[in-house]
């Protein structure tokens, strides 16, 4: 029986906190009735692992970075979930122990696996975390850090109604926590990055206001969009019976709160009036001395920052509701938050559940979304380098232009954005009956009747083309610049749809040499099986080989094809449980049923490190576990696994060190 988290029912059946943990605890009490006592460890677990696993994990070998001989009492045993999590895997995906090793019987690889599920069942859900297991799992984690270019880039559109693209000046980031680019501890600021600032800053406020006898408009509706622009920033102005100085005050008032996200003091406005006093004793004019006014506000830590404000003392706090209002904006838009987000946070109602999930489902109808899609899903799915460090060969694929990589990358993009705003199945990311094309990218797909170069979308008559696995720009980052690769693709699978750790192969194994003599003629699966038939090798190919080659209908543009040279294309595969599939559309077969839970889990946990820009730890995943019963119970819509992530506890508290 599954468990429901309260966050779910309190979406779904409008209970109590108190009604709704009452209820999860007698299902999860009547779940526990029924399961047997679990095995002993020291009596029946250590001793299977003694006779199949230590050979190759122990304080030597460690084969995959475990050493499964140091655990020696249960006690120990509990306590490492995480590694217990990784042995299921392998265990229940039966790649472990390798195929050309001693085999448990299915008793006793059952027996492994109860253990597993016994140690997963240990670990507490969120509603019955002490009040220290919280706190320490948000101690040491980055609180106040600064907006990445995404961020800043849709801030400055969002601030001033124009986009500019000013925040492409700015160098980009690389990924840290769960490998996105939103994670505090790598998001500091360096002296080229103040100067990156300022240049934005100038770009954008010469822009829209620019020096008497310049005009940057280049056409008739620039100009019109810049027009408003500035009478938006400006207002009124100063007239008679209204000092210049009374009208930037004005404009500050209005503009400050928005910038910084938050209500402006006293002591800020001052600040900012000086800056226009002090340009305006220099004689500048009126709208110069309010742009340099408005420059320093762009180069100000409360706009540059996401702040949050600890208490005076040490301990767990909450977000307080302009910084939950911040942080709801940033995760949904990676932009900054709007009227209505402002007004529920002046009235206090942010920290409302309900408010939360409502403010969810709107935001995530809105355009702003696709901020969520260019931030998270690019990064996740790792499109965002096609056509810049990762291309095919230019001479063997002279077809692959710009215009074709920003199709591709476009494609995956618009389908993520589509799931979330129209709160269609997450499962449709492996499998979807729809993607998004324009003339270049159809031709690309034998696609007929799209004209044009804008993006829309078509209806797929193919089974093997729906989803990410059938996209060209994820079949092109998966391959080598001169072929397919499925091990790359086959790795692809298993590290980012199913969140699988691969490690990295060991140091003395050679790449596969496509150059030797005996290597002639044979085809990619006849040399990767000699390459494999290493012992060393096996393991791990075992697992990746077989679902790469479930792609190989698709070459290294992602387009279909039956043949390589003069040979058919093999696109069988037996995973190491012997489930045996042929093409994409019996590969996502798989994917969506026996390891679709591991998608599930993969998706939660991304998505949450992403909300939280932090990597997740231990303590977090009660809540990834409530997001995979959120999905499974709400018919896998989105929204269900976005309103239990913002309704969750490290998404609105830190822990404050003095």
């Amino acid at each position: 029986m599954r468990r429901l988290p309260p966050t779910l029912l309190a979406g779904l059946l409008a209970l109590t906190i108190a009604a709704t943990a009452s209820v999860a605890q007698q299902e999860r009490a009547k779940t526990t009735e029924r399961k047997p006592d679990p095995p002993a460890f020291a009596g029946a677990v250590r001793p299977l692992l003694k006779a199949y696993c230590f050979q190759c994990h122990n304080p030597t070998r460690r084969k995959g970075g475990l050493d499964l001989e140091a655990i020696d009492d249960e006690a120990a045993a509990l306590g490492l979930v995480d590694l217990w999590d990784q042995v299921g895997e392998r265990l229940a995906a039966e790649e472990m122990p390798p195929a050309k090793s001693k085999q448990p019987t299915g008793e006793e690889r059952g027996l492994l696996l109860a253990w597993v599920e016994h140690v997963d069942r240990s670990r507490p859900r969120c509603d019955e975390l002490s009040h220290e297991q919280r706190a320490k799992s948000l101690t040491g984690t980055t609180g106040t850090r600064r907006l990445n270019r995404t961020e800043y880039n849709n801030t400055l559109r969002d601030l001033f109604g124009v986009d500019l693209h000013a925040g492409d000046l700015l160098p980009s980031e690389g990924g840290g926590g769960e490998g996105f680019d939103n994670a505090g501890a790598t998001l500091f600021i360096t002296p080229v990055l103040i100067e990156k600032y300022l240049e934005a800053a100038e770009l954008v406020l010469g822009t829209i206001l620019p020096a008497p006898g310049r005009d940057p408009a280049r056409d008739e509706v620039e100009a019109i969009v810049l027009a408003t622009a500035r009478r938006r920033l400006l207002g009124e102005g100063p007239g008679p019976g209204r000092p210049p100085r009374e009208a930037a005050r004005a404009v500050l008032e209005s503009f400050l709160p928005r910038a910084f996200r938050r209500p402006a003091t006293a002591e800020e406005l001052a600040r900012y009036l000086d800056v226009f006093d002090k340009a305006d004793r220099r004689g500048l004019p009126y709208d110069q001395a309010i742009r340099a006014t408005l420059k320093a506000v762009l180069i100000a830590p409360s706009f540059l920052l996401l702040v949050e404000t600890p208490p005076e003392g040490p301990g767990v706090y909450r977000l307080n509701p302009f910084e939950v209002a911040a942080h709801l904006s940033y995760f949904l838009w990676s932009s900054m938050p709007d009227d209505e987000l402002s007004r529920l946070a002046r009235q206090g109602r942010l920290h409302d559940p309900e408010v939360l999930r409502a403010q969810v489902r709107r935001m995530t109808r809105d355009p702003r979304s696709r901020g969520l899609a260019d931030g998270f899903a690019a990064q996740w799915l790792g499109i965002r380098a096609l056509g810049t460090t990762v291309r095919p060969d230019a001479k063997l694929f002279p077809e692959f232009t710009e215009e074709l990589a920003a199709a591709m990358r476009e494609e995956t993009v618009l389908c993520f954005d589509a799931i979330v705003r129209e709160d269609r199945s997450v499962l449709e990311l492996l499998d979807a009956r729809f993607t998004f094309v324009n003339e270049r990218l159809a031709a690309h797909y034998k696609i007929e009747g799209v004209e044009g170069p804008r993006m829309r979308r078509v209806v797929l008559d193919d089974p093997r083309r729906g989803g990410v696995l059938g996209q060209a720009g994820i079949l092109t980052v998966t391959s080598y610049p001169h072929r397919t690769s499925p091990v790359l693709r086959g790795r692809w699978i298993l590290e980012e749809l199913l969140g699988a750790e691969v490690p990295p192969p060991p140091p003395d194994v050679p790449v596969l040499n496509e150059r030797r003599k005996d290597a002639k003629g044979l085809t990619l699966r006849q040399r990767l099986e000699q390459h494999r038939a290493k012992a060393e090798c096996a393991s791990c190919h075992s697992r990746m080989d077989p679902l790469g080659f479930g792609l190989e209908e698709f070459d290294p543009l992602g387009r279909r094809r039956t043949e390589e040279g003069d040979k058919p294309i093999d696109s069988t595969g037996k995973l190491p449980t012997g489930e045996e599939f042929r093409g994409p559309a019996e590969l996502k077969a798989i994917l969506l049923g026996k390891r679709r839970p591991e998608f599930l889990r993969n998706l939660s946990r991304k998505l949450l490190g992403y909300a939280l820009g932090r990597e997740v730890n231990r303590v977090d995943m009660c809540v990834v576990d409530d997001c995979v019963a959120a999905l499974e119970w709400g018919d896998y819509r989105p929204s269900l696994l976005l309103e239990t992530i913002v309704t969750s506890y490290p998404f609105l508290h830190r822990y404050h060190e003095e």
